[in-house]
């Protein structure tokens, strides 16, 4: 028995290689992440040199690792505080946001593209509150939910919310990511 590849499965096919082809599936993006900043209005800050001996970010194979970091405003100040109690969720929320557009400045500052993020991996949250606060993923949902704003389904990723007694400088959250990138 003989079979016929319709026109649109050998189209099907071709774009299937296609967008398994590390170089060109970063062009996958339907809005590239630094538009979608744009979109958001968020200008990426250059990130922080870090102050001891470590760095931002360490690349292993194809993933990337960030340091910790905290919730910086633009004008460098830092939210603090204990959630629940000096701040309230929304404000941790806030916080949380705050800290991914820090992360998001190290990736840039690493790949010199966002467009080459594959996939975020994993989100570890810290919230820094009371023992009996137990809100850890509505702040952290701060962080997350620009992720998936900023790199759509690409920023979906696994998941540690945990609350802290204490985090440096009394800072109310401190987040890292995992990234899986491509060349």
């Amino acid at each position: 028995m003989q079979t016929r590849l319709s026109r649109f499965s050998i189209l099907a096919l071709l774009l299937t290689l296609w967008a398994c082809n590390p170089k060109t599936s970063q062009m996958l993006y339907t809005v590239s992440p630094e538009s979608k900043l744009k979109e958001l209005g968020i200008e990426l800050p250059v990130p922080e040199a870090p102050v001891a001996n470590y760095v931002n970010a360490v690349r292993t194979g194809n993933l990337l690792y960030t340091a910790g970091k905290g919730p910086n405003r633009p004008d460098g100040s830092q939210v603090k505080g204990k959630v629940g109690k000096d701040l309230s969720i929304e404000e941790g929320y806030e916080a949380a946001r705050l800290t991914a557009i820090q992360l998001i400045a190290v990736l840039k500052q690493e790949l010199g593209d966002l467009s080459k993020v594959k996939r975020v991996v994993k989100v570890l949250g810290m919230v820094n509150a009371e023992g009996d606060f137990t809100q850890q993923p509505a702040v952290i949902n701060g962080c997350s939910d620009l992720l998936v704003k900023v790199f759509g389904d690409r920023g979906k990723h696994a998941r540690s919310a945990v609350g802290m007694g204490s985090l440096p400088g009394n800072i109310a959250v401190e987040i890292e990511l995992i990234v899986e990138v491509q060349d």
